[in-house]
């Protein structure tokens, strides 16, 4: 019998989303991708490293600070996972620099796009970089010597700095030897030369390059016998007590103390002397572990600006128009469509604008009574934070459940929240201690003499921007039972009581979790005419993996779709043979959450904002919706076959822990799930 409690038969988190960041950085090597994507690929493995060091990192360091480590499912203590975490982000740090040097950048100077470095500046190119320096760096720049009276200063997470080597005497005979230059925040990291000191293409210079080649002028009368760059990643995740009283000023005071966290890693020029490296771990408390040396500038995430600093359509991603399905078309309210018949749409390949139209609309017809809204992610200047402002400012009843700790938005939401209140907007930060991550609209119209609820629920965020960049679900619907449970969901959120009964939602922290295993052993119950096919972004609750354990152990076939993190290891025999793991990446981030259970012919399918994460499933509002409409479940069954057919945006986890891609055998077509999707629902792109 198998131990389903045994440490391997689970795969680590943390180097399960290493090993995510790592297949978004394999991207930059697509040749499918357009050039400029490619780079851009590159400049989010960065983004999703920082965040990482910032959060997981730091979580691990902070088990360990506060003598409260905990042992994983997959047996590693934090020391040991720091240790492989090490190893395994210091081999893809040192890939995404080959890539960059060795492939991106070369191909890019063939199509004209030139990183112009300081040795190859023309006399016309150093002056214009002179003058540039003049004008607009040296006014605020704030070189800072290091000796008793100017001890090392306090540097913002993840900015831009150098260490200086000085020799000689200032003016006021300080000999100290060393100075450290923050680059300003408010210049960009990257500077399009003008084409009149420029022989063709497009010519681009970083302004570390720039202030390197002046550093001189910031010590005059010293000697510069060196300049290097150096990055500092610090702990950025907040830290706030469940019995606050006021949980607003509670997270302003907290999101200042984010820029000046623990340091937790160290990215420094490869041609730093080991001296000044040494000094600069000491400094910050780090550890060889700690310390990326790197061989180009230490702040990738800034390239992503090259797609706005030059003219070149034809090496970007093909724009596409999101369709609008017939259904809506063809009439003018949205409560009209919606009354006829549920709504299903998959964004970014089919338009959002019905969810902010169904506000738009709510917000000016006389018979809409309240709206209800969570916000997760959002945007302050939002259509749709738009429309209820003006829902408000019109006499309606309007509340909106703020999450204000949405990881990194909590400034954002915080001038969502003010501003939404001058507006007469009821808000409410939603229930400290749990997150509210559910995505929901109510709205209460009149019609022929009674009320009637209309609502929208979401995989995603209320986000006009991330629509078009991640794949996630909207419903629309005018059912009662679901009206009616979502109205429950908004009393417990903006009330107090008892946990209230739910017809056919499930709701975290209370029901999703349960259900959810209950409808697992269902099919397992069904043997080998159980099917499962689940689409998680990640898959790391026990109680959920043991479930899908016992599952295949019965016989069920079963598919996961799971973008990032999956602690399952599929594939061993006697315990998940009849499980397979894949993973999407390509043009669009996936972020659907899709529960899908067979049933021997009369499939359950749910929606839902909640992955198969402890924090999701036990710690945090979420809600899980049904799909019943026939026409629906075969459309979402569509949707997934699609994904399970992707030959080659698809990579599979193996046994050992591995990823593999998919490729066509030969003389299969090839089949892309994005691609498929974008001809399917929006036209070609």
């Amino acid at each position: 019998m198998v131990d389903l409690d045994a440490s391997d038969n689970y795969f680590n988190r943390e180097i399960g989303q290493l090993q995510f960041n790592y297949r978004v950085l394999k991207q930059a090597l697509d040749t499918t991708h357009p050039l400029i994507n490619r780079l851009i690929f590159c400049c989010i493995f960065s983004s999703n490293m920082d965040e990482f060091f910032e959060i997981r990192v730091a979580g691990l360091r902070q088990q360990m600070k506060y003598g409260r480590e905990t042992v994983g499912v997959d047996g590693l203590i934090p020391e040991q996972a720091l240790a492989e975490i090490s190893r395994v982000a210091h081999e893809y740090i040192q890939e995404q620099y080959n890539i960059l040097n060795d492939v991106l950048i070369p191909e890019m100077e063939r199509e004209g796009i030139h990183f112009v470095r300081r040795r190859e500046w023309t006399p016309a190119q150093a002056e214009w970089v002179r003058n540039y320096f003049e004008d607009e760096i040296l006014p605020v720049v704030s070189p800072i010597g290091l000796d008793p009276s100017h001890p090392f200063p306090r540097l913002v997470n993840k900015s831009l700095n150098f260490i200086v080597e000085l020799e000689g005497k200032d003016a006021f005979g300080r000999e100290t030897g060393l100075a450290i230059v923050p680059a300003p925040r408010s210049l960009p990291r990257l500077v399009r030369l003008p084409d009149e000191v420029c022989a063709g293409g497009e010519n681009l210079v970083f302004l570390s390059s720039m202030i390197h080649a002046h550093t001189d002028e910031l010590f005059p009368g010293m000697k510069v016998k060196g300049c290097y760059q150096f990055r500092l990643t610090r702990n950025a995740d907040l830290e706030l007590e469940d019995d606050l009283e006021d949980l607003a000023s509670a997270l302003r005071g907290e999101l200042l103390s984010r820029r000046f966290g623990d340091g937790v890693r160290l990215e420094v020029a490869d041609n730093c002397p080991e001296e000044l490296t040494q000094f600069l771990l000491t400094e910050f408390g780090l550890t060889e572990r700690d310390l990326y040396r790197v061989h180009g500038p230490v702040n990738l995430t800034r390239l992503m600006a090259v797609g706005g600093l030059v003219d070149r359509p034809d090496l970007t991603y093909s724009a596409f128009s999101p369709s609008i399905p017939k259904q809506i078309r063809s009439r003018d309210s949205m409560f009209d469509s919606i009354s006829k018949r549920p709504i299903l749409l998959l964004h970014p390949f089919e338009n959002f604008s019905p969810v902010v139209d169904l506000l738009r609309q709510a917000a000016k017809d006389p018979h809409v009574l309240a709206i209800r809204q969570t916000l997760y992610r959002t945007g302050a200047d939002s259509e749709i934070v738009e429309a209820l402002a003006d829902a408000a400012r019109r006499g309606k009843e309007v509340t909106a459940v703020i999450e204000l700790r949405a990881r990194f938005s909590e400034a954002e939401n915080l001038e969502l929240a003010s501003r939404l209140q001058e507006a007469g907007v009821i808000v409410v930060y939603g229930v400290v201690g749990y997150k509210t991550h559910a995505k929901m609209i109510l709205v209460v119209r009149r019609e022929e003499g009674r009320l009637r609820r209309y609502v929208h629920l979401g995989t995603g965020n209320y986000h006009a921007g991330n629509a078009r960049l991640y794949t996630d679900y909207s419903f629309m619907t005018c059912d009662e039972s679901i009206g009616d449970d979502v109205n429950k969901l908004f009393q417990q959120l903006t009330g107090m009581g008892k946990a209230l009964k739910i017809k056919k939602l499930f709701h975290a922290p209370f029901t999703l979790h349960s259900r959810l295993l209950e409808l697992i052993e269902g099919e397992a119950e069904l043997g080998n005419q159980g099917r499962l096919i689940f689409k998680f972004n990640s898959l790391t609750e026990p109680q959920l993996i043991k479930a899908l354990y016992r599952a295949s152990q019965a016989g069920v076939k079963i598919d996961l779709i799971i973008r990032g993190i999956c602690c399952l290891r599929p594939g061993v025999p006697g315990l998940s043979e009849n499980i397979r793991v894949r993973s999407i990446i390509g043009r669009f981030l996936e972020h659907t959450r899709v529960y899908y259970f067979g049933s021997s012919g009369r499939p359950q399918v749910y929606c839902s904002s909640a992955d198969g994460m402890e924090r999701n499933l036990l710690n945090r509002v979420e809600v899980a919706f049904p799909i019943e409409d026939p026409d629906l479940v075969a459309r979402l069954r569509e949707d997934l076959d699609t994904y399970l057919a992707d030959n080659c945006q698809s990579w599979e986890l193996q046994s050992d822990g591995n990823y593999v891609q998919n490729q066509p055998a030969e003389g299969e077509e090839r089949l892309a799930s994005q691609l498929v999707l974008l001809e399917r629902l929006a036209g070609k792109p």
